[in-house]
């Protein structure tokens, strides 16, 4: 069973940042992460406010694109699969900021994902297939249902299945931390999300975001 569950949309780049606190923690502590699924496309389908843009809606559907291989690759290959495929997405989205890319051909985008991954790249074909879009809303859904609907992306569950699991949206972090700054953080999210009974723990103003 897996210490911690995340769910992610590949083209956030705050889940992308936090998704790379859990990737050092897990190195340093040998925890199990599952990588799941939340879509900002369906979480924000029925919106129509003047700030929702084509440009967002299309940053949205590439999310949606990438999600729909990464569950062919989870019902293929397997979690860890999940995971490399994820970091190849992030990689491209956040750091060489090749998110466009997907909507302008998300096949072949995916099939140079797919081989970053090492990963077989006929997997590329079902960036175009609705097939898999009942899963990733299940997993969305999920994901709301362990912390209310008022959230974004990501959303981690520590603990899953046990009786003291607990699930929060964030941490929202600007930058990556590292060794002992990352267990510390880790400790610190993990008792408040399994021990403390604490609803919400929030600030508004942010740093400038860091992906070193």
């Amino acid at each position: 069973m897996a210490d911690l569950e995340f769910f992610f949309d590949p083209v956030c780049p705050w889940a992308w940042i936090t998704s790379r606190w859990v990737v050092e923690v897990e190195q340093l502590r040998s925890y199990e992460v599952l990588w799941r699924f939340i879509s900002l496309k369906m979480i924000n389908e029925q919106l129509s406010a003047d700030w929702y843009t084509p440009e967002y809606r299309a940053s949205h559907m590439a999310g949606l694109y990438a999600h729909r291989v990464c569950d062919e690759v989870r019902l293929q290959h397997g979690n860890a699969e999940v995971g490399a495929l994820y970091t190849a997405l992030g990689v491209a989205f956040h750091h060489h900021r090749r998110r466009p890319d997907i909507n302008a051909d998300p096949v072949a985008f995916m099939t140079e994902m797919l081989q970053a991954a090492g990963l077989p790249t006929t997997h590329a074909a079902h960036a175009l297939d609705e097939s898999h879009d009942a899963y990733v809303r299940d997993e969305t859904e999920l994901a709301f249902s362990r912390t209310g609907r008022d959230v974004g992306t990501p959303i981690i569950t520590f603990h899953p299945g046990r009786p003291d699991e607990g699930s929060f949206f964030g941490p929202v972090i600007s930058t990556i931390p590292r060794g002992d700054e990352a267990v510390r953080l880790w400790d610190a999210v993990e008792y408040i999300a399994t021990s403390s009974g604490m609803a919400e723990l929030k600030r508004s103003n942010r740093a400038k975001m860091s992906f070193d």
